[in-house]
């Protein structure tokens, strides 16, 4: 039998993850833990055949994100995250990338000619490429432990089987130690099980199948960091590598896009430390932090830097933005790769679009 717990205000606020129903908003339950959501996505692995290096050293981590480029221009580029290289496949000159697919990820092959970049110079190419296939492998479960249920998820269990019961689409809302919304997580889950928790009288673990991203390891401290409230003095991503910035900008953008802006009065004048600009990620955490403060949002690629102009981020034009010490992003920024390979500078460009927007940019 499932205790009846009301999930009030007060209790939410205490819990960092809230499972709520995607249609009509109803609350399932809240939890402090959620087993599953750290540890590490499975990775794809590729055969690139006939591996022609383009000067760079492939060799383990290669890069955040790595584009696949097929030289025929007729399709668009691939996206491979966290890519990998396990070296050549002995006895060949084929050359084996482990990485993390999204929705544009490469295909299980191509037979034509292919170019790979990691965004800011060209790690080679390959005659064709093929994914390897892995075995078979089960998902492991979400499990909400300690979760205090709902009035309407108690009279589900209590009426459903074990294994049998659908929660359609629901949200996994995680906020902070302090109650603010930090992400959450789409999920179409179904109950394989549940059982009375030992974190409490009142509460049970549930354990949900259905796909869900994982927070990998090099993740893990940001967002435990996170978790715990945001930062209070800026530049405390400036020691992480790209990666793991990309990984606070993920939350940055996340959090930022929750919360609820003022926009200042135009005349504002905004200052941004460059001294730590030496990569994408690091470019918006700095512009972020400049104009809404330590943790602070405001674009994480140009598009998203024109949305922020526009208000409802904090800023209303027109405006002063001093850069100081611009020599860092210049060296690292001024001539980076997009995906099908064009080189542009991508100082110039976040520039071009702040003074579209009405922020003037002077430099010390």
């Amino acid at each position: 039998m499932i205790p009846t717990v009301h999930v009030d205000r007060d209790h939410r606020g205490r819990r960092r993850y809230t499972l709520t129903d995607a249609g009509s908003g109803h609350v399932w339950g809240v939890c402090a833990e959620a087993e599953g959501l750290f540890r590490e996505p499975r990775r794809d692995t590729y055969e690139l055949f006939d591996w022609v290096p383009d000067g760079a050293d492939v060799h383990g981590r290669v890069g955040s994100r790595v584009w696949l480029v097929p030289e025929d221009g007729q399709r668009a580029a691939w996206l491979l995250e966290d890519a990998e290289s396990l070296g050549q496949h002995p006895g060949t000159d084929n050359l084996v990338l482990t990485g993390l697919d999204d929705y544009e990820g490469p295909p299980e092959g191509h037979l034509a000619p292919v170019r790979l970049h990691d965004g800011y110079r060209w790690l080679g190419s390959c005659r064709e490429f093929a994914r390897v296939l892995p075995p078979g492998q089960a998902e492991p479960p979400l499990v909400l432990r300690g979760l205090a249920p709902s009035d309407r998820l108690r009279q589900a269990l209590a009426t459903g089987t074990r294994r049998t019961l659908d929660l359609e689409e629901v949200w996994l809302e995680i906020r902070d130690d302090r109650g603010e919304p930090l992400t959450d997580r789409l999920l179409r889950p179904e109950v394989r099980t549940w059982q009375p928790s030992s974190r409490g009288a009142d509460l049970i673990d549930l354990e949900l199948d259905g796909y869900l991203a994982p927070v990998p390891g090099y993740a893990r401290p940001i967002w435990e960091r996170w978790l715990a409230g945001p930062p209070e003095a800026p530049g405390a991503w400036a020691a992480l590598d790209t990666r793991q910035r990309g990984a606070w900008l993920d939350l940055v953008r996340e959090r930022g896009c929750r919360l609820e802006h003022q926009d200042r009065q135009a005349g504002q004048a905004y200052e941004l430390d460059g001294r730590h600009i030496t990569d994408e990620p690091g470019l918006y955490l700095a512009l972020g932090e400049a104009v809404n403060g330590p943790g602070g949002y405001f674009g994480g690629c140009p598009d998203a830097l024109v949305d922020c102009l526009r208000g409802g981020f904090g800023y209303s034009a027109p405006a002063t933005l001093v850069w100081r010490d611009a020599a860092p992003a210049r060296e690292y920024l001024s001539c980076v790769l997009a995906p099908e390979g064009e080189e542009y500078d991508l100082v110039a460009l976040v520039i071009e679009v702040l003074t579209e927007g009405g922020m003037h940019v002077t430099f010390t």
